[in-house]
C-alpha cells in the first residue's frame, strides 16, 4: 500500500512508536478534561463537547480575511499578495445557499486559479476553515505555477500539510494577539482537540489497521469479536486510566470508512506532524525556513516522492523527530491549563 508513493514502511512504524513514547501527553489531556468538566467519570462521548464555554464572538467574513492575512505574514509578502488576490477576485464561494453541499473544500484545474467552497458561519471555527482551505489553494497555486501538468498535483501523503500549517500559524497569531481570556481558552481547546483527533486518534486507527492486517497475513481468522477486542484495547491504551472506556466503543471501527482504503489514515497524522513542525520552523527560523517551505515544498507538486519532497524543505518524516517536535508543541499548549 505504501509502495505507490515510495513511502518506507519505517515511516508507518516510526509514527506508532513515537506516539507510544509520548502517550503520557494524551493521558494528561484526558485528566485535564476530567478536571475542567468536573466529571466523576469521563466517558468517550464527553470528548465531543468543549472543555471551555464556546466562544460566541461574531466574526464577519471581511474580518476573517484580515485575520488570516495577518496570521500568514511570516510566510512573506508574496504569499500574502497571492492570498489577497484570492480573497478579492472571487476564488471563494463563501456562504450557504439552497442546494449547496455542506462542508468546505478546495479544487481546481491546471491553468486556472484554485476555487474554494465554504459555508461560512461568522464564527471562530469558520475562520480556521478559511485558513485551512486557502492553505490547500495556495499549495495548488504554487505547484501548478512551478510544475508542468504531469507533476502539478500533489500526493495524499502531503495533501494536508499546507492547510494545517496555515491553521497552526493562525492559532499562534490569535493566541499572541487575543486579549479575551475566554476566547484564548477556546483557542487552546481547539488546538488541543486538533492534536487529539488528528495525531493521536488517526495513529490509533493506523495501529488498529496494522494489527488486523498482520493477523490476516499470519493466517489467523478474525471474527467480529476479535476486531472488537483489538479496537477496545487500543482505546484503553490511548486514553488511559482517567477515561471510562465504554463497552460500545468496541464497535466504532465498523463505521470508519477510511478502513476500506488500506493504509490511508496514517497520512493524517504524519501530515499534521509535518505541518506543525513547518510552522514552528517558520516562526523560529524566519526567511530561511520560509524560502525552503515555499520553494522546495509548495512549489514541488509531485516532482519528487513525498518523503524526499518534505526532506528537501527541512522536515524528514523518515525519522521520528518531526512527530516528537509536534508533540512538544502539544505539551506546550497543554501547559496553558494547570492540571496537576
Amino acid at each position: 500500500a505504501l509502495d505507490g508513493t515510495n513511502v518506507p514502511v519505517s515511516v508507518y512504524k516510526n509514527l506508532i512508536e513515537a506516539v507510544h513514547d509520548n502517550m503520557h501527553y494524551m493521558h494528561k489531556y484526558v485528566r485535564l478534561r476530567k478536571k475542567l468538566m468536573k466529571k466523576d467519570e469521563l466517558h468517550m462521548y464527553d470528548l465531543y463537547t468543549s472543555i471551555v464555554p464556546t466562544a460566541d464572538a461574531k466574526i464577519p467574513f471581511e474580518e476573517a480575511k484580515k485575520t488570516v492575512l495577518e496570521a500568514v505574514k511570516p510566510l512573506g509578502e508574496e504569499y500574502q499578495s497571492i492570498l489577497k488576490e484570492g480573497f478579492d477576485n472571487r476564488w471563494i464561494d463563501i456562504y450557504e445557499n439552497e442546494g449547496k453541499r455542506s462542508g468546505a473544500y478546495s479544487w481546481g484545474a491546471y491553468g486556472t486559479h484554485p476555487y474554494v467552497l465554504l459555508n461560512y458561519q461568522d464564527n471562530l471555527d469558520s475562520v480556521f476553515t478559511l485558513a485551512h482551505e486557502m492553505g490547500h489553494a495556495m499549495h495548488t497555486y504554487y505547484s501548478q505555477k512551478k510544475q508542468p501538468i504531469t507533476y502539478s498535483d500533489y500526493k495524499i501523503f502531503v495533501a494536508e500539510v499546507a492547510s494545517t500549517c496555515n491553521e497552526s500559524l493562525l492559532t499562534h497569531y490569535m493566541l499572541e494577539n487575543c486579549e479575551d481570556e475566554a476566547e484564548k481558552a477556546y483557542l487552546i481547546n481547539h488546538y488541543l482537540e486538533s492534536f487529539r483527533t488528528t495525531l493521536f486518534r488517526q495513529t490509533m486507527f493506523a495501529e488498529f489497521e496494522h494489527i488486523v492486517h498482520d493477523k490476516i497475513f499470519s493466517g489467523e481468522t478474525l471474527t467480529q469479536e476479535d476486531l472488537n477486542h483489538i479496537y477496545y484495547d487500543l482505546n484503553v491504551m490511548y486514553y488511559g486510566k482517567d477515561m471510562r472506556i465504554d463497552e460500545e466503543i468496541a464497535y466504532e471501527w465498523m463505521r470508519i470508512p477510511h478502513f476500506y482504503s488500506p493504509y490511508y489514515v496514517y497520512q493524517y497524522a504524519t501530515g499534521y506532524s509535518a505541518a506543525v513542525t513547518f510552522s514552528k520552523k517558520i516562526l523560529n527560523d524566519g526567511q530561511k525556513a520560509v524560502d525552503s517551505y515555499i520553494n522546495n515544498f509548495l512549489c514541488g507538486g509531485s516532482s519528487k516522492d513525498p518523503i524526499e519532497l518534505l526532506r528537501s524543505a527541512g522536515v524528514d518524516m523518515a525519522k521520528v523527530e518531526p512527530i516528537d517536535k509536534a508533540l512538544e508543541v502539544f505539551e506546550e499548549v497543554l501547559d496553558y491549563f494547570s492540571v496537576d
